[in-house]
Protein backbone atom coordinates (compact mmCIF):
# COMPACT_ATOMS: atom_id res chain seq x y z
CA UNK A 1 0.00 0.00 0.00
CA UNK A 2 1.24 3.30 -1.06
CA UNK A 3 0.58 6.79 0.30
CA UNK A 4 0.67 10.06 -2.07
CA UNK A 5 0.88 13.25 -0.09
CA UNK A 6 -0.18 16.44 -1.84
CA UNK A 7 2.12 19.38 -0.50
CA UNK A 8 2.65 21.56 -3.57
CA UNK A 9 0.60 24.80 -2.30
CA UNK A 10 2.16 28.04 -1.23
CA UNK A 11 0.31 28.52 2.59
CA UNK A 12 -0.63 31.87 2.10
CA UNK A 13 -2.90 32.14 5.17
CA UNK A 14 -0.17 30.59 7.23
CA UNK A 15 2.31 33.58 6.94
CA UNK A 16 4.87 34.51 8.08
CA UNK A 17 5.32 30.66 8.98
CA UNK A 18 5.09 29.36 5.13
CA UNK A 19 7.74 32.50 3.81
CA UNK A 20 10.80 30.14 4.14
CA UNK A 21 9.04 26.83 3.84
CA UNK A 22 6.72 24.41 2.57
CA UNK A 23 3.11 24.60 3.98
CA UNK A 24 3.21 21.08 5.42
CA UNK A 25 7.21 21.72 7.15
CA UNK A 26 5.34 24.22 9.42
CA UNK A 27 6.62 23.35 12.74
CA UNK A 28 4.32 22.87 15.99
CA UNK A 29 5.55 22.16 19.66
CA UNK A 30 8.91 21.41 17.29
CA UNK A 31 7.50 19.11 14.58
CA UNK A 32 6.11 18.97 11.08
CA UNK A 33 2.92 18.41 10.06
CA UNK A 34 4.60 16.75 7.28
CA UNK A 35 6.56 14.11 9.76
CA UNK A 36 3.63 13.93 11.98
CA UNK A 37 2.14 12.16 9.14
CA UNK A 38 4.57 10.19 8.29
CA UNK A 39 4.80 8.39 12.19
CA UNK A 40 1.26 8.07 11.10
CA UNK A 41 1.85 6.07 8.37
CA UNK A 42 4.86 4.49 9.08
CA UNK A 43 3.00 3.04 11.79
CA UNK A 44 0.85 0.96 9.26
CA UNK A 45 3.89 0.15 6.83
CA UNK A 46 2.53 2.22 4.28
CA UNK A 47 5.40 1.99 1.85
CA UNK A 48 6.57 3.93 -0.75
CA UNK A 49 5.53 7.35 0.31
CA UNK A 50 5.38 9.96 -2.63
CA UNK A 51 4.86 13.75 -1.89
CA UNK A 52 3.85 16.24 -4.70
CA UNK A 53 5.59 19.45 -4.05
CA UNK A 54 5.71 22.99 -5.35
CA UNK A 55 6.32 25.74 -3.39
CA UNK A 56 10.14 25.77 -2.17
CA UNK A 57 10.09 21.50 -3.40
CA UNK A 58 13.78 21.40 -2.32
CA UNK A 59 13.17 20.98 1.43
CA UNK A 60 11.12 18.06 0.68
CA UNK A 61 13.93 15.51 -0.56
CA UNK A 62 14.50 13.14 1.96
CA UNK A 63 15.64 9.74 1.98
CA UNK A 64 11.98 8.25 3.07
CA UNK A 65 10.31 9.22 0.59
CA UNK A 66 9.95 10.02 -3.49
CA UNK A 67 9.07 13.62 -5.10
CA UNK A 68 7.64 14.75 -7.29
CA UNK A 69 7.24 18.23 -8.81
CA UNK A 70 4.19 20.43 -9.38
CA UNK A 71 5.83 23.45 -11.35
CA UNK A 72 2.52 25.13 -11.59
CA UNK A 73 2.11 24.98 -8.10
CA UNK A 74 1.11 29.03 -7.70
CA UNK A 75 -1.58 28.55 -10.91
CA UNK A 76 -2.98 25.11 -10.20
CA UNK A 77 -4.84 23.44 -7.55
CA UNK A 78 -5.33 19.82 -6.00
CA UNK A 79 -6.56 17.67 -9.14
CA UNK A 80 -3.90 19.11 -11.10
CA UNK A 81 -0.80 18.45 -8.36
CA UNK A 82 -2.04 14.97 -7.75
CA UNK A 83 -2.02 14.43 -11.95
CA UNK A 84 2.02 15.30 -11.80
CA UNK A 85 2.74 11.93 -9.88
CA UNK A 86 0.72 10.09 -12.62
CA UNK A 87 3.07 7.69 -13.15
CA UNK A 88 2.59 6.51 -9.52
CA UNK A 89 -1.22 5.97 -10.05
CA UNK A 90 -0.94 2.27 -10.05
CA UNK A 91 -2.07 -0.30 -7.10
CA UNK A 92 -3.80 0.51 -3.70
CA UNK A 93 -2.97 3.81 -2.75
CA UNK A 94 -3.94 6.38 0.22
CA UNK A 95 -4.45 9.85 -0.80
CA UNK A 96 -4.14 13.21 1.86
CA UNK A 97 -3.18 16.54 1.82
CA UNK A 98 -0.16 18.23 3.22
CA UNK A 99 -1.66 20.81 5.57
CA UNK A 100 -3.55 17.62 8.18
CA UNK A 101 -2.82 15.05 10.47
CA UNK A 102 -4.75 12.33 11.07
CA UNK A 103 -4.84 9.36 14.09
CA UNK A 104 -3.29 5.99 13.68
CA UNK A 105 -7.35 4.81 14.09
CA UNK A 106 -8.66 6.87 11.24
CA UNK A 107 -5.58 5.30 8.86
CA UNK A 108 -6.54 1.85 10.16
CA UNK A 109 -10.49 2.14 9.48
CA UNK A 110 -9.62 3.52 5.64
CA UNK A 111 -6.75 0.68 5.70
CA UNK A 112 -9.81 -1.87 6.69
CA UNK A 113 -12.34 -0.96 4.07
CA UNK A 114 -12.57 -2.76 0.97
CA UNK A 115 -14.74 -0.11 -0.90
CA UNK A 116 -12.65 0.62 -4.27
CA UNK A 117 -13.20 4.37 -3.57
CA UNK A 118 -13.39 4.97 0.33
CA UNK A 119 -13.29 8.91 1.79
CA UNK A 120 -12.70 9.29 5.85
CA UNK A 121 -15.28 11.54 7.08
CA UNK A 122 -15.75 12.86 10.85
CA UNK A 123 -19.24 12.76 11.92
CA UNK A 124 -18.41 14.95 14.48
CA UNK A 125 -17.01 17.88 12.89
CA UNK A 126 -19.40 20.23 14.15
CA UNK A 127 -17.71 20.95 17.32
CA UNK A 128 -14.10 21.21 15.73
CA UNK A 129 -15.26 23.89 13.36
CA UNK A 130 -16.90 26.10 16.04
CA UNK A 131 -13.65 25.96 17.27
CA UNK A 132 -11.89 28.01 14.15
CA UNK A 133 -14.93 29.61 12.96
CA UNK A 134 -17.76 32.34 14.49
CA UNK A 135 -19.90 30.67 12.16
CA UNK A 136 -19.40 26.76 11.24
CA UNK A 137 -21.25 27.50 7.24
CA UNK A 138 -17.57 29.68 6.78
CA UNK A 139 -15.47 27.34 4.89
CA UNK A 140 -17.67 24.41 5.33
CA UNK A 141 -18.70 22.26 2.01
CA UNK A 142 -21.86 20.13 2.04
CA UNK A 143 -21.66 16.15 2.64
CA UNK A 144 -24.29 13.77 2.19
CA UNK A 145 -24.27 10.31 2.55
CA UNK A 146 -26.87 7.65 2.05
CA UNK A 147 -28.46 4.77 4.73
CA UNK A 148 -26.37 2.21 2.94
CA UNK A 149 -23.05 4.51 3.46
CA UNK A 150 -22.43 5.93 -0.12
CA UNK A 151 -21.86 9.58 -0.09
CA UNK A 152 -24.48 10.99 -2.39
CA UNK A 153 -22.74 14.69 -2.64
CA UNK A 154 -20.07 16.39 -1.58
CA UNK A 155 -17.99 19.99 -1.95
CA UNK A 156 -20.61 22.19 -2.67
CA UNK A 157 -22.00 25.53 -1.23
CA UNK A 158 -23.76 24.82 1.97
CA UNK A 159 -27.36 26.99 2.79
CA UNK A 160 -27.57 25.06 6.14
CA UNK A 161 -26.21 22.91 8.89
CA UNK A 162 -28.78 20.30 7.81
CA UNK A 163 -26.89 19.73 4.09
CA UNK A 164 -23.53 18.90 5.81
CA UNK A 165 -23.74 15.35 7.39
CA UNK A 166 -20.11 15.20 8.12
CA UNK A 167 -16.67 16.75 7.06
CA UNK A 168 -14.41 15.54 4.46
CA UNK A 169 -11.09 15.78 6.12
CA UNK A 170 -8.52 15.22 2.64
CA UNK A 171 -7.57 11.60 3.65
CA UNK A 172 -8.84 8.92 1.38
CA UNK A 173 -8.14 5.51 -0.10
CA UNK A 174 -8.67 3.99 -3.64
CA UNK A 175 -8.18 0.33 -4.63
CA UNK A 176 -6.47 -0.65 -8.06
CA UNK A 177 -10.20 -0.30 -9.78
CA UNK A 178 -10.59 2.66 -7.96
CA UNK A 179 -7.49 4.42 -9.47
CA UNK A 180 -8.63 3.62 -12.47
CA UNK A 181 -11.76 5.18 -12.00
CA UNK A 182 -10.11 8.38 -11.05
CA UNK A 183 -7.35 8.42 -13.81
CA UNK A 184 -10.43 7.60 -16.39
CA UNK A 185 -12.93 10.63 -14.87
CA UNK A 186 -9.69 13.08 -14.94
CA UNK A 187 -8.86 12.41 -18.37
CA UNK A 188 -12.13 12.91 -19.98
CA UNK A 189 -12.63 15.61 -18.27
CA UNK A 190 -9.16 16.94 -19.53
CA UNK A 191 -10.41 16.16 -23.18
CA UNK A 192 -13.79 18.39 -22.30
CA UNK A 193 -11.45 21.12 -20.63
CA UNK A 194 -13.77 21.46 -17.17
CA UNK A 195 -14.67 19.13 -14.23
CA UNK A 196 -17.99 20.48 -13.20
CA UNK A 197 -17.80 23.55 -14.97
CA UNK A 198 -14.09 24.71 -13.69
CA UNK A 199 -10.81 24.72 -15.30
CA UNK A 200 -9.25 21.41 -14.48
CA UNK A 201 -5.95 23.23 -13.42
CA UNK A 202 -8.20 25.06 -10.67
CA UNK A 203 -10.16 22.01 -9.86
CA UNK A 204 -10.05 20.65 -6.05
CA UNK A 205 -10.10 16.56 -5.04
CA UNK A 206 -13.92 17.14 -3.72
CA UNK A 207 -14.94 18.56 -7.60
CA UNK A 208 -13.57 15.22 -9.14
CA UNK A 209 -14.88 12.86 -5.98
CA UNK A 210 -18.20 14.34 -7.27
CA UNK A 211 -17.41 13.83 -10.97
CA UNK A 212 -16.89 10.32 -10.20
CA UNK A 213 -20.43 10.25 -7.89
CA UNK A 214 -22.14 12.40 -11.24
CA UNK A 215 -20.94 8.90 -13.37
CA UNK A 216 -22.96 6.73 -11.16
CA UNK A 217 -19.49 5.06 -9.52
CA UNK A 218 -19.70 4.67 -5.74
CA UNK A 219 -17.61 6.55 -3.16
CA UNK A 220 -18.02 5.27 -0.08
CA UNK A 221 -17.28 7.56 3.33
CA UNK A 222 -15.66 6.20 6.23
CA UNK A 223 -17.26 7.22 9.13
CA UNK A 224 -14.61 8.82 12.21
CA UNK A 225 -15.44 10.84 15.49
CA UNK A 226 -12.94 13.49 15.21
CA UNK A 227 -8.67 12.26 15.75
CA UNK A 228 -7.60 14.35 12.83
CA UNK A 229 -6.80 18.01 12.67
CA UNK A 230 -5.85 20.93 9.77
CA UNK A 231 -3.56 23.88 9.98
CA UNK A 232 -4.99 26.12 7.45
CA UNK A 233 -4.53 29.60 8.64
CA UNK A 234 -2.59 31.76 11.55
CA UNK A 235 -5.45 31.06 13.62
CA UNK A 236 -5.20 27.29 13.44
CA UNK A 237 -1.18 27.48 14.11
CA UNK A 238 -1.61 29.42 17.50
CA UNK A 239 -4.97 27.39 18.72
CA UNK A 240 -4.76 25.28 21.94
CA UNK A 241 -7.28 22.97 19.78
CA UNK A 242 -4.80 22.08 17.47
CA UNK A 243 -2.26 21.21 20.04
CA UNK A 244 -4.36 19.53 21.67
CA UNK A 245 -5.31 17.45 19.11
CA UNK A 246 -2.01 17.00 18.34
CA UNK A 247 -0.80 15.48 21.08
CA UNK A 248 -4.14 13.11 20.87
CA UNK A 249 -3.15 11.87 17.62
CA UNK A 250 0.78 11.54 18.78
CA UNK A 251 -0.46 9.21 21.56
CA UNK A 252 -2.57 7.28 19.30
CA UNK A 253 0.37 6.09 17.34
Amino acid sequence: MKAIILAAGEGTRLRPHTLSRPKCLVEIDGRSLLDRQLDVLNSENVDPIIVVGGYRAEMLRRENIKLRINPLFSETNMVWTLFCAEADLEGDMILSYGDIVYSRDILRSLLKSEADIAVAIDLDWESYWRTRNDDPLDDAETLKISSDGRILEIGQKPKSLKEIEGQYMGVMKFSAKGVGILKDVYHDAKIAGNLLSKPIQNSYMTDLLQSIIKLGYRVDAVPVHGGWVEVDSREDFSSETTRSRLQQIRNSI
